[in-house]
């Protein structure tokens, strides 16, 4: 499964946002102290040309170019000269899926819009002429295009709106402006039409980002070569892979790639559903770590006290099982409610191509579906997906399944148009064939599946399904957040047998809340009862009077809880972000601004209350949200996998979703417990990279006594042991450690985290952990 490397394996990265404001020359200064805290690798995000001031670089416009706003490419190899020099290599994001649909920018798009379906570039992108009339439909417009007019500017041969400019199809520039808009190979729109109109692939529903068709080998050839080469130079070491799940076949894609590379180290940043496997075909190291995110917070979970929350929340709330009140529920309605808004476009082009096949079909029972039976069956088809998508490598019947196709049946009143659901389905198995269409309708079958699954689970229904804030995260499950001990030494073992150089992640560029965040709010699974008498106190004091709907009350106290001291005016902006993401009230493209400004007048109001009394009952639970954030941290850099760090995250980090975690990179340095902590486990897996590697072992180490489910241990090739506290509050609640011990294996242990200490045989666990809820032991002397 793993491939064989020419450049090491890392044994850490830490990730770097580079932006405008932190260039490579930031990077380069920061050097010194990355490779003192331990990292083998520096992860950057992407490097290539992007969109003038971009804070994160994924809109892509020149696959040709590094970033001059970073400093050019002479300034990434300044960078690697600098790393090198200290022993570090730099693995880089890459985004094959998109670019961005900036036309001023974006050479290869200019010359598709000026020369239209003829330019040697018209391959690159994903456009449906046909349904567009021979014309890119273009929402940029602010409004209807007759009260815009007005603003369009003829400049030689180009056509201005605002900041945006637009080629000029030769011989056109000196017609009427209705023949002039008429006769281009675009066609400009009022933004809104997008949802319905529009005939290209996007990432997501975001219109700004167009699909690269990178399935074809001169497209791939031509987004690929600077990246290779820098690769090939031994300027860049590895490679991270943005949203493979957009790309029409990611199996063949990453196959290309594994060779391309030589084998280079390679992550994709792939969501697995629960239980869900990597597909075992693909030739890459593993995921970029969000499967093993959702495993370590779990950990840190009570599920009974989740539970009991879970009670509270819908008491609170008077949440409805379809609105909120049950995580399946609301899933399923935000996926519907996402197919007919927010992807609407996607699912008429999937019809299309479905009604294609069906009309050419020999069979003659095919040919009688009505549109409208396809679009529903595809429709709930797609909702009942329990994963992102199919792949080629896998049986397609397994993810849809018959047990689904039953289900989205019943949504037909009358059985014989039921079975445009089996029509579709057989689409999608592959029983039609392996025609350029029917690949195509499996493709964008599977394509859209993920923006849905995306859309629906991570961008709407983390939004509405609030018991637990921590468990809302990507990858994660909410309607089950706790792993026990068995299940999370399961699931390492797994990943030291099938992809030991994964990645695993507690922090991302992408993640809803940091992992400090997530520890603190974790810890109120095991006290619902204290959190129900703060949410009373707060009530009691009218800190709520005024809120729009109860579940942003909840919201807004657990993110403050979560966020501590550090809450302040950030409160605002995330409640605005949860109402508009959430869409029951308001949201980006339909604001309602009645209930925003109810929301805003609720912050203004009532959180000085509210954040008064969550500091003070985070004031009293801090031992057991260090305890959870120091485990957490522990377990994520000891485990199987090549740990990722996120810029600041080595310290204490209480950030929630972007922009808010993109703030330029500053040093912290290595004051504090976390800090201390993790240089010393960074530090530990570069000197014995083989007790970590992909030739390690991982063994649990079970502790005996009334506190040993709050123990968890591992060993790693016999060599290192991680042990860290778990539930630390139900600990102390249940009298404490007692006579709790671990039997350690044969030899003498020294403390990696406190030096002078050393154990062998059968330890107290208390007597283990000393001062700290967790403990780095390293064999001394050898076995």
């Amino acid at each position: 499964m793993t491939p064989e490397p020419t450049e090491p394996v890392p044994t850490a990265t830490y990730r770097l946002q580079l932006q405008p404001s932190f260039p490579f020359s930031a990077a380069e200064a920061a050097v010194p102290y990355l490779a003192s805290l331990g990292v083998s690798h520096l992860h950057l995000s992407p490097v290539l040309e992007a969109v003038p001031g971009s804070a994160h670089g994924y809109d892509v416009v020149d696959h040709a170019r590094v970033r001059d706003e970073l400093g050019g490419e002479e300034g990434l190899r300044a960078l690697a000269r600098a790393a090198r020099a200290r022993g570090v290599g730099l693995v880089v994001d890459i985004v094959p899926n998109h670019m961005a649909m900036a036309p001023r920018h974006n050479r290869a798009l200019w010359e598709v819009l000026r020369a239209g379906p003829g330019s040697p570039y018209a391959r690159w992108f994903d456009i449906d002429w046909d349904a567009g009339g021979g014309r890119v439909l273009l929402p940029v417009l602010g409004g209807p295009l007759g009260d815009e007019v007005g603003r369009f500017v003829v400049e030689g041969s180009e056509l201005r709106y605002y900041d945006h400019v637009f080629p000029l199809r030769e011989g056109t520039e000196k017609l009427p402006l209705p023949q002039l808009l008429d006769a281009q190979w675009y066609r400009l729109t009022w933004w809104r039409l997008a949802r319905t109109e529009l005939n290209y692939r996007r990432f997501f529903s975001i219109s700004e980002l167009i699909g690269v068709r990178v399935e074809e080998p001169e497209v791939f050839d031509a987004t690929h070569a600077k990246i290779l080469q820098l690769l090939d130079e031994g300027v860049v070491q590895g490679l991270r892979i943005d949203h493979p799940d957009g790309l029409a076949d990611p199996d063949a894609y990453l196959r290309r790639l594994h060779e391309a590379t030589e084998g280079r180290w390679t992550v994709v940043e792939k969501i697995l559903a629960e239980g869900e496997p990597l597909p075992a075909a693909w030739p890459v190291a593993g995921t970029t770590g969000y499967d093993a995110l959702r495993h370590i917070d779990g950990l840190f979970i009570d599920p009974a006290g989740a539970g009991e929350l879970l009670g509270q929340y819908r008491r609170f709330t008077d949440a409805q099982p379809d609105r909120g009140g049950h995580w399946e529920a609301t899933v399923r309605r935000a996926a519907y409610r996402v197919l007919t808004h927010e992807l609407a476009t996607e699912v008429d082009r999937l019809t299309r191509v479905a009604r294609r096949l069906c009309d050419g079909s020999p069979e003659l029972a095919l040919r009688d579906h009505a549109p409208w039976a396809l679009r529903t069956a595809l429709g709930e088809l797609l909702v009942r997906l329990e994963v992102y998508r199919p792949y080629a490598s896998q049986d397609a019947s397994l993810v849809v399944t018959e047990e689904a196709a039953a289900e989205a049946r019943t949504a037909f009143a009358v059985p014989e148009e039921a079975r445009a659901v089996d029509t579709v389905r057989d689409l999608v198995l592959g029983r039609f064939g392996d025609g350029p269409e029917q690949v195509e309708f499996r493709a964008r079958f599977a394509q859209t599946s993920s923006a849905l699954r995306a859309k629906s689970v991570e961008d709407t229904a983390f939004y509405r399904y609030v018991p637990l804030l921590s468990a809302n995260e990507v990858g994660g499950n909410p309607g089950s957040p706790a792993v026990s001990p068995d299940d999370f030494h399961a699931y390492c073992a797994r990943v030291q047998r099938d992809w030991p150089a994964t990645g695993t992640v507690l922090s991302t560029h992408d993640t809803k809340r940091s992992a400090d965040v997530r520890a603190a709010i974790s810890v109120l699974a095991q006290c619902p009862e204290r959190w129900a008498d703060a949410l009373a106190e707060v009530t009691r004091e009218g800190a709520d009077a005024g809120v729009p709907d109860a579940q942003v009350a909840w919201a807004a106290w657990q993110t403050a809880f979560g966020l501590g001291p550090a809450a302040g005016e950030r409160l605002r902006d995330a409640l605005l972000k949860h109402v508009r993401e959430a869409g029951l009230h308001t949201s980006w493209t339909e604001r309602n601004p009645a209930y925003e400004e109810a929301v805003g007048e609720f912050v203004a109001r009532g959180p000085a209350v509210g954040v008064r009394v969550t500091e003070g009952l985070r004031g009293a639970l801090e031992p057991h949200v260090r305890a959870n954030a120091l485990g957490a941290a522990l377990v994520q850099l000891t485990m199987p996998g090549v740990p990722d760090v996120y810029q600041g995250t080595e310290d204490e980090y209480l950030a929630l979703v972007d922009p808010d975690n993109r703030a330029p990179f500053v040093p912290v340095g290595r004051g504090s417990e976390k800090a201390r902590i993790t240089a010393a486990a960074l530090g530990l897996r570069r000197r014995r990279p083989d007790v970590f590697g992909e030739s390690a072992t991982y063994a649990p180490l079970v502790a005996e006594g009334v506190g040993a489910g709050h123990c968890v241990a591992f060993v790693r090739s016999g060599e290192v042991i991680t042990a860290v506290t778990r539930l630390s509050l139900r600990l102390v609640e249940a009298g404490g450690w007692g006579d709790t011990g671990l039997a350690l294996p044969v030899g003498r242990w020294g403390d990696v985290l406190a030096e002078g200490r050393e154990f062998e045989g059968w330890v107290r666990v208390e007597e283990l952990f000393g001062g700290l809820p967790v403990v780095l032991l390293e064999r001394v002397g050898g076995t």
